[in-house]
């Protein structure tokens, strides 16, 4: 049986070819992606871990929890704690570390490093041995900073430039006093950092005195344990934690392990679509290479072969098929890994330098993925062989199905997409969190069962394009009844396309949906023309405020301050604003009272107010962080969203018991709108800042829409592997159909139909069969988009469905070309093929 299993793969390579592509493509998928997460993962590990190479114990501020009326505040690393673990038995010294957001412009003044990994820091003392300096000296007082090579090279700057920069809003132009070397994680992958002498960060970072780490090095013979038992005993357990480096680099391992596992498993769930519809194919091809050997099964059935010795004999030739397409696809996998992180260098992006990564658990996967898949989906088709009465096959009745299995079959199909629909139906009731669950759920459900009814679903849409078939005369009658023949292989080949478009047409329409809700949120929440915040989304200055009040053309403009508080026993933050001009920059529904903010008057969203049962008049003690208290009154409340909520009251009672004041960002009306002169006149106001984003309601849209767009095109990128899948099932479906109706093409050419009209019937044949799998898709993509936007309209008032028909249309249209094109090489070959020859074929 195994040399027979052989003989046969050997004997079909032409046939196994697509199935072992489909296998690969999957196969490559899944290995690429573990090969290229685990490359960038052990790169960043190896970078990070240099970083804590002198770092033996690191003593972190303790959070201190709010008592009572009291508003929580995080403890600060004096000098004197510092000093105190200088001296602590076995350290050797100890560094004092102060960090934030540091924006550097380039000499066309354009933002360095990104918005989210432009950091600055402290160079301790005159020789900091964690930045060894290459050129230059140690920076003394505002005047000088220290940038890391890389920015230095990118940028062009030497030293002795002066250079642009912004902590928190006002710009700054020190002067480049050195250039060092860094191994920090963020620096290697495009980031930019940026060192002042430790006074300086401690003011720019609004530490006054204080430091966010104390580093401390052991001395010789000292164990990290060691030193920081001796820390615990020497410091103030209620105010600090203390941790070995080893743990701290353990620790940034298993984040950095983390972050990549969210796109690891994302990549991977891609792949495993790609996996699930190259089943289908298999599926295909093995039912078709079984029922073309039903004839010799049935012999060595009648010879002594037991049912699972056949059985056996088609799962060996699946072996077969996945080892060598795990083997390929492993091959291609690690090319793609590869290729993967160079594309990361195309995209502006830097990866520290490491070694590409093929893990002995890489291997297996794509062996066992290749194999096990394949061998899955032979399995029926073999168990399907084994069942068929040697005496029946010899006589040449082929085992069709059954009333009873076709009955069975829609009946679980039937039951399977009822549930589907219900139990989407029922989470589209439910909040968006615990929602999602059984939002998942349906969807699984109902993709199973509309897969098991697709032969049902077969006829009447087939049969719905008749009247364009009529068209094309003979060959389009023909190219309808061959679609329908076996309604099995129709829906398994239909169904490759269905399960990409539905994935496809799903996200585009939640994200049109979603891109729509934002724009209408942000034309009926905001008044101002312009919103002004950090490129990273950081506290702005409150010096940004004062400056954009008296900026040319500016009529009215307020802050939005936050600052924490304690109501009723618990935590809430305040969003302080200029109660004067916040009405003319905002249009917030009112469901109860005025909008009026000033003096004890305050306004707060239906969720507050429901959370505390207050109504427009309500009265209420808030305590602030200074220890004091204040005696509000609720003047109105409003409709909140994702761009303004919470409790909303007058800077003039919130800032006075702040003791740093900061803005999230600043809201500003213009004479005449936005415009490009105006814009220009707030960019110049503020200094032409790299740190600062000045962006009007488009620009907020677009900056949303960017997001959606990319995150679209990274899925059409990824799922258009699945379609890759599904056209070389279509093409093995149709090359098997032509193999199979060999003598029925033969009369038809014998009779007079010409090979332009044979190759028009497969053409068309293949045409119908990927448009029913590209309605199918299109129309649960939608069912699928409109519930997800159901669940999100729980969170997001302005929700509304939006079609897009245009982009539906293409969809169509694809899986329409996908017929075409698929159909290409079959048609040739059934048109090619000789009459007396395929009339003789048994």
């Amino acid at each position: 049986m195994f040399r027979t299993a052989l003989r046969n793969v050997f004997a079909h390579k032409a046939r196994l070819l697509m199935t072992v592509l489909a296998v690969m493509l999957g196969v490559a998928f899944v290995s690429g992606t573990l090969v290229f997460t685990n490359t960038i993962s052990d790169a960043y590990q190896k970078s990070s871990a240099k970083g804590f190479d002198r770092v033996d114990v690191a003593v972190r501020p303790e959070y201190q929890d709010s008592e009572g009326d009291k508003v929580g505040r995080t403890a600060e690393l004096t000098r004197a704690l510092l000093d105190k673990a200088a001296h602590v038995p076995g350290a050797a010294s100890a560094t004092g570390v102060v960090s934030g957001f540091t924006a550097v412009a380039d000499k066309d003044g354009k933002l360095l490093g990104g918005d989210w990994q432009s950091a600055g820091g402290n160079y301790w003392g005159a020789k900091d041995p964690r930045y060894p300096l290459v050129a230059g000296h140690a920076p003394h007082g505002r005047g000088e900073v220290l940038l890391d090579s890389r920015t230095a090279e990118r940028a062009g700057y030497r030293v002795g430039d002066t250079v642009r920069l912004s902590v928190d809003g006002p710009v700054l132009t020190p002067t480049v006093a050195g250039i060092f070397t860094t191994d920090d994680g963020n620096v290697a992958a495009g980031g930019s950092l940026a060192l002042f002498d430790t006074p300086t960060a401690q003011a720019l970072f609004g530490k006054k005195g204080s430091y966010d780490e104390i580093d401390v090095r052991a001395a010789a013979g000292t164990a990290q344990s060691a030193l920081k038992a001796e820390l615990d005993k020497a410091l103030p357990s209620r105010l600090v934690e203390t941790t070995t480096g080893k743990h701290l680099a353990d620790e940034q391992a298993r984040a950095i392990s983390a972050s990549m596992s969210g796109l690891r498993q994302a990549l991977l769930v891609f792949a495993g679509i790609a996996l699930f519809v190259g089943t289908f194919i298999i599926a295909n091809t093995f039912t078709m290479l079984v029922a073309q050997r039903t004839r010799e099964l049935a012999l060595m059935r009648a010879v002594g072969a037991s049912r699972r010795q056949v059985t056996r004999s088609v799962l060996i030739e699946a072996f077969a098929v996945g080892a060598v397409a795990g083997v390929t696809g492993l091959a291609a996998g690690i090319g793609i890994g590869a290729g993967l992180r160079g594309l990361l260098g195309s995209f502006g992006a830097s990866v520290p330098d490491g070694p590409l990564v093929v893990t002995p658990g890489t291997v297996a996967a794509a062996l066992a993925v290749g194999v096990l898949i394949t061998m899955l989906a032979a399995w029926l088709p073999g168990r399907r062989a084994a069942k068929i009465p040697p005496v029946a096959a010899m006589s040449s009745v082929h085992a069709k199905a059954t009333t009873k299995s076709l009955v069975l079959r829609n009946t679980l199909g039937a039951l399977f997409s009822a549930a589907g629909v219900a139990v989407v139906l029922a989470g589209t009731t439910m909040n968006a969190d615990s929602g999602q669950g059984a939002m998942g759920l349906g969807a699984v459900l109902l993709i199973v069962g509309v897969f098991i009814l697709t032969p049902l679903l077969s006829r009447p849409l087939i049969a719905a394009a008749s009247p364009l078939l009529r068209v094309f005369g003979v060959s389009g009658k023909l190219a309808r009844q061959n679609s329908v023949r076996n309604p099995r292989r129709t829906a398994a080949t239909a169904s490759a396309l269905m399960i990409g478009l539905t994935l496809i047409t799903g996200m585009t329409v939640m994200a049109g949906s979603l891109q729509t809700s934002i724009d209408k949120m942000a034309s009926a929440a905001i008044r101002a023309d312009y919103v002004v915040s950090m490129a990273n989304r950081g506290p702005l200055s409150p010096d940004v405020a004062d400056r954009l009040a008296t900026a040319k053309g500016v009529t009215a403009s307020s802050p939005l301050r936050n600052g924490e508080s304690r109501i009723d026993g618990g935590t809430e933050f305040l969003t302080g604003v200029d109660g004067s001009a916040i009405g003319k920059l905002t249009d917030l529904k009112v469901r109860d009272g005025s909008f009026t903010v000033g003096g004890s008057r305050v306004v707060v969203d239906e969720d507050r107010a429901k959370e505390y049962g207050w109504t427009a008049g309500s009265r209420f003690t808030a305590h602030f962080e200074d220890g004091k208290a204040a005696r509000l009154t609720v003047a109105g409340v409003y409709e909140g969203n994702e761009m303004l909520n919470g409790i909303i009251l007058d800077n003039k009672v919130l800032t006075p018991h702040l003791t740093d004041p900061s803005d999230m960002q600043v809201m500003v009306k213009t004479a005449g709108g936005a415009s490009g002169a105006a814009k220009d006149r707030l960019v110049e106001a503020l200094g032409t800042n790299p740190a600062i984003k000045i962006q009007d309601k488009q620009d907020i849209s677009n900056e949303i829409a960017k997001m959606f767009t990319l995150m679209l095109n990274m899925v059409y990128g990824l799922l258009g592997m699945a379609v890759i899948v599904a056209v070389l099932g279509v093409i093995n479906t149709l090359a098997m159909s032509v193999f199979e109706r060999s003598q029925e093409i033969g009369m038809l050419r014998a009779i007079g139909l010409d090979r332009k009209a044979v190759k028009r019937m497969v053409r068309l044949e293949s045409l119908v069969i990927s448009l029913f799998g590209g309605v199918l898709g299109i129309g649960l993509g939608v069912f699928f988009g409109w519930a997800a936007g159901e669940l999100l309209g729980t969170k997001m008032a302005t929700y509304e469905l939006v079609l897009p028909w245009g982009r539906m249309a293409v969809f169509l249209l694809l899986a329409g070309t996908v017929g075409v094109l698929a159909a290409l090489w079959p048609a040739r070959r059934a048109a090619r093929l000789n009459m007396l020859a395929a009339i003789k074929t048994e």
